[in-house]
């Protein structure tokens, strides 16, 4: 069985019940669960967390929701430091993006997952071989 790497965005719309975005949130990862694992990383786990006041409720929402913890392998470590310095050097002292996205842009990357997103901008120009899935505009 393949796998979709998942952003923290899109499991905060099905957690906070986003009114704009749990709906196609919830289709997505339905369509997806079907024939891939549904991967998160220490960095959409950390985000995730955020939202709850004690791990055993996120353990178990992340459970309930098919999502399994997949290492960063250090290959995306390395590449993600790297792109997150092409960007600094691109927006000199202006720096808004922060260097997470770089994490997981970087493991998409590296391992050759679709990463399922709705912050496509920075991904699309600092990861061009992954697979983005993404709202339509509407």
């Amino acid at each position: 069985m393949k796998g979709v790497l998942v952003d923290s965005n899109v499991i905060l719309d099905l957690f906070l019940d986003d009114f704009r975005w749990a709906d196609w949130s919830e289709s997505v990862l339905a369509e997806h669960s079907n024939s891939a694992h549904l991967f998160i990383n220490n960095i959409i786990y950390t985000e995730v967390s955020i939202g709850f006041a004690r791990i055993e409720a996120l353990e178990s929402a992340l459970a309930q929701g098919g999502f399994q913890l997949l290492a960063i392998p250090k290959e995306a470590l390395f590449l993600a430091g790297k792109a997150f310095l092409r960007y600094r050097r691109g927006h000199q002292g202006t720096k808004r993006s922060p260097l997470p996205d770089f994490y997981i842009g970087a493991q998409a990357a590296v391992l050759g997952l679709p990463l399922i997103t709705r912050d496509s901008s920075r991904y699309r120009t600092y990861f061009p071989s992954v697979r983005l899935i993404t709202p339509q505009p509407r």
